[in-house]
C-alpha cells in the first residue's frame, strides 16, 4: 500500500492578512507586467487571456494547467518523473523498508551532488541564482527541515535547531531568532555541510526503529499548523523537500559552472 501524504505545502506564516489579500480577485487589463516575479504566491484560479508569454519560467505546485485551451500538467509530471525517478520512489513508499531505501537514495543523489560543488571556488557556493538560495542556503535549509519534521516532530524535542538552520522566507524572523537560528550567518561552506552530514544522521537512526503510525503530538516548528501527524507523514514531508531540493541545487549547479560569456 502506498503513501498517501503528498503534495504538501506547508506555510507557516501564511496567515492572510489584508497584504497579502490586496491582489486577490485583481484584473491587470492591457499592462506591462514584464520582468515581474511571483515569489511564493497562491495564483489558484488565475487566468491568463490573449497574453505574450515569452522566455516565461514557472516552478512550484501544478496542477490543472491549461496552456492554449491543452492540460500540460500529465506532461509535465511525467518528464520530471523521467529525469529525476526518485520523484516516483517517494510516491510509492508504504513500508519502513520503503523509507529505507528511498533515504539511501537521497543520500546517494547528494553525495554525487556535494561533491560536484566541491569542484567549485566556495565563492560561487554562497552566489544565488535568479536570486534562489544559493547552494550553501539550500543545505541550511534542509537542515532546518530535519531538525522540524525529524527532531522536533518524530523525536519530539522542543528545540533542536541548530544555529545555521534556515527555514523558508516568509518564516517569522522573531520566531526564528527566539529558537536560536542566526538568518543573517555567512558561515564557511565547510561548517554547513558538518551540519547538514549530521542531521542525516538523525535521519539514519531514525529509520533503524522507526514505528510508521506512531503518532507525533508537536508542530514542526512554531507557526505551523496544529495537528498530530503519524510518523510516516514526517518522514514523507522531509523526503519529498530533500527530492524537491536536489532538483533545484543541481539546476542552479549548471547554472554555476557554465563559464560567463
Amino acid at each position: 500500500m502506498t503513501a498517501q501524504f503528498g503534495p504538501h505545502r506547508w506555510s507557516a506564516g501564511h496567515d492572510r492578512t489584508p497584504e497579502t489579500d490586496r491582489f486577490r480577485g485583481a484584473r491587470f487589463h492591457v499592462a506591462d507586467l514584464r520582468d515581474t516575479r511571483f515569489v511564493d504566491c497562491d495564483l489558484t484560479g488565475a487566468r491568463i487571456v490573449d497574453a505574450t508569454l515569452v522566455d516565461v519560467t514557472v516552478s512550484g505546485y501544478v496542477e490543472n494547467l491549461v496552456v492554449n485551451g491543452v492540460d500540460v500538467t500529465a506532461y509535465v509530471e511525467s518528464e520530471l518523473d523521467r529525469r529525476h525517478p526518485e520523484r516516483v520512489q517517494l510516491r510509492s513508499v508504504g513500508s519502513l523498508d520503503d523509507f529505507r531505501a528511498l533515504w539511501t537514495t537521497i543520500e546517494t543523489l547528494w553525495a554525487a551532488t556535494t561533491h560536484r560543488a566541491a569542484q567549485l571556488p566556495e565563492a560561487l557556493l554562497s552566489q544565488r541564482v535568479d536570486e534562489e538560495w544559493s547552494f550553501t542556503e539550500t543545505l541550511r535549509h534542509l537542515v532546518f527541515i530535519t531538525d522540524s519534521w525529524a527532531s522536533r516532530t518524530i523525536l519530539d524535542q522542543e528545540n533542536p535547531f541548530h544555529p545555521l538552520a534556515l527555514p523558508q522566507s516568509a518564516y517569522s524572523p522573531t520566531d526564528a531568532a527566539a529558537l536560536g537560528m542566526t538568518l543573517a550567518a555567512t558561515p564557511p561552506y565547510g561548517e554547513v555541510l558538518a551540519a547538514r552530514h549530521s542531521r542525516q544522521a538523525v535521519v539514519r537512526e531514525i529509520l533503524a526503529t522507526a514505528d510508521l503510525n506512531r503518532s507525533c503530538v508537536r508542530t514542526p516548528a512554531p507557526g505551523y499548523p496544529e495537528g498530530d501527524r503519524p510518523v510516516a507523514e514526517c518522514l514523507y514531508v522531509l523526503m519529498q523537500e530533500e527530492i524537491d531540493h536536489h532538483i533545484y541545487a543541481t539546476r542552479d549547479l549548471t547554472t554555476l559552472e557554465s563559464p560567463c560569456d
